[in-house]
C-alpha cells in the first residue's frame, strides 16, 4: 500500500499573513552536556497542514476537541482545480466523487463526504453554498486558507456553519485524482478553533 504525506514540515511552512511563524526552541541539548534532547514549540494552531474548527469563525461553534474524529478519518476524493471554484465547478466534483465511489468495489464507500482540490484554487461563495447543500464532511486544498485571501470570512462562515471540516496547507503534488484512504487526524486541543495535523492519504 502506497502511502502519500501530504503534510507540511512545520518549520519551514506556509503561514498565512499575518500569522506567527512557528519556532523550535531547543531546552535541554545532548551536545551542551544534557542528558537528553527537549525541543518546545510555539505556533499558531493554523500553521502549515491544519484543520479549522467551526470556532475559528463562529462565537458559539463546536471547538477542535468537539468535533467528531470521524470526520477527519476515512475515504476521500481527490479532484485537480486551477483558479477560482465556482458552483459549477464544485458540482462536477462532487458529481465525479460519487460517480468514482458508485464504480467503486469498496464497500460503503463515501469518497463524496470528503473533498479534497489539487491545484492553486480559490472557493468561491457560490461553490462553498454547492458543498453546504450536499452536506460533505470535510474540504481541503493545498493554500493556507479557503475562500479569497484578502477575505475568506464569508466562505469559511458558509462552510464552517455547515460543519464542514476544512482541512488547509495540504501538499497534493504528488497525487492523481481518484479515491483515497484520508487520515487527518488533529492535534487535540481543548478549546481550540484549530489545529495542526499530519495528513496522509492511502492508495486503495
Amino acid at each position: 500500500m502506497k502511502i502519500y504525506d501530504i503534510s507540511q514540515e512545520v518549520f519551514g511552512c506556509a503561514v498565512y499573513p499575518g500569522d506567527p511563524s512557528p519556532e523550535r526552541i531547543e531546552m535541554l541539548k545532548i551536545s551542551d552536556g544534557a542528558v537528553c534532547n527537549l525541543t518546545a514549540l510555539k505556533m499558531c494552531a493554523h500553521n502549515g497542514t491544519h484543520v479549522d474548527a467551526p470556532y475559528h469563525f463562529i462565537g458559539d461553534g463546536r471547538t477542535i476537541d468537539q468535533v467528531d474524529i470521524k470526520r477527519f478519518i476515512g475515504y476521500a476524493f481527490v479532484a485537480s482545480h486551477e483558479g477560482d471554484l465556482t458552483a459549477e465547478d464544485a458540482a462536477k466534483i462532487i458529481a465525479s466523487a460519487k460517480k468514482a465511489s458508485d464504480n467503486s468495489d469498496i464497500n460503503d464507500c463515501d469518497c463524496y463526504n470528503r473533498i479534497l482540490v489539487k491545484g492553486n484554487v480559490t472557493v468561491t461563495e457560490e461553490a462553498a453554498k454547492v458543498f453546504a447543500d450536499n452536506n460533505i464532511l470535510l474540504y481541503g486544498n493545498e493554500s493556507q486558507t479557503v475562500g479569497p485571501l484578502e477575505s475568506p470570512m464569508a466562505v469559511h462562515l458558509i462552510m464552517l456553519g455547515a460543519e464542514i471540516v476544512l482541512l488547509e496547507g495540504i501538499r497534493l503534488g504528488e497525487v492523481s485524482e481518484g479515491i483515497y484512504l484520508l487520515n487527518a487526524s488533529p492535534i487535540n486541543l481543548g478549546g481550540s478553533d484549530g489545529a495542526p495535523c499530519r495528513a496522509v492519504l492511502m492508495e486503495i
